[in-house]
């Protein structure tokens, strides 16, 4: 496996990585120093939209995790960057 790329031929750790996903997001947001009503705003959408992927209720596609990162000032390549870590960390766990 190059120390570069994640691949996803195992997928034991999925489950740990979709929570490091919505741990990022919160984290992202509460370091923004942003509700959820507030984000939701600045989406457009209603704040059940983010509390809801943040509670792993509701799945989200690449684009809107760039729009969520955009709209927090977090460039979408400092928060991969930051998921990538968490990956890393959870795959060196085991």
């Amino acid at each position: 496996m190059s120390s570069n790329i994640i691949i996803l031929a195992d997928m034991k750790h999925k489950e740990s990585w979709v929570l490091a996903l919505q741990d990022l997001l919160r984290d992202i947001r509460v370091e923004a120093n942003i509700t959820q009503l507030e984000l939701a705003k600045k989406l457009n959408k209603p704040q059940s939209f983010v509390s809801k992927y943040e509670a792993g209720e509701r799945k989200l596609d690449i684009i809107e995790i760039y729009f969520i990162c955009e709209s927090m000032g977090i460039k979408f390549q400092d928060f991969t960057k930051r998921l990538e870590k968490k990956f890393r960390n959870i795959d060196n766990e085991s």
